[in-house]
């Protein structure tokens, strides 16, 4: 990237895009499906995100590390919870989402199954 990487944009930006998984990029390394973000009227960067498939390793990462162990150690009623934020940020919408997150958990797709329909069972009463 030629722009600096201590522009305020890139700074600000930057946790976020660590986040999602994505990649900073120069501007001119855009590319069709790049999100490029510009700063009083100059582009500044661009912004490729990651494919789902890989967004989802990155989050499931990312949870590993707030909890600070794999997730196949975390009891019962966490691993639900990772189940219920996992589904909000629309993992298993994923190919394979169900199985790579019990791969990821330790358990069964079956058990992974059993999670989201009490939690879809509890919403509706």
């Amino acid at each position: 990237m030629t722009e600096p990487r201590d522009h305020p944009l890139i700074t600000a930006v930057k946790p976020l895009v660590d986040a999602m998984g994505a990649r900073i990029l120069g501007p001119e390394q855009a590319t069709a499906d790049d999100v490029v973000l510009s700063w009083e009227g100059e582009e500044v960067l661009a912004v490729r995100l990651p494919q789902l498939a890989d967004s989802l390793d990155h989050i499931l990462a990312a949870m590993e590390r707030r909890h600070g162990m794999p997730l196949s150690e975390l009891d019962r009623k966490t691993k639900q919870a990772v189940v219920r934020t996992l589904e909000a940020r629309g993992a298993f919408s994923v190919r394979h989402g169900v199985e790579t997150v019990a791969g990821a958990l330790g358990v069964s797709r079956f058990t992974v199954y059993n999670y989201l329909n009490r939690e879809n069972a509890a919403k509706s009463e």
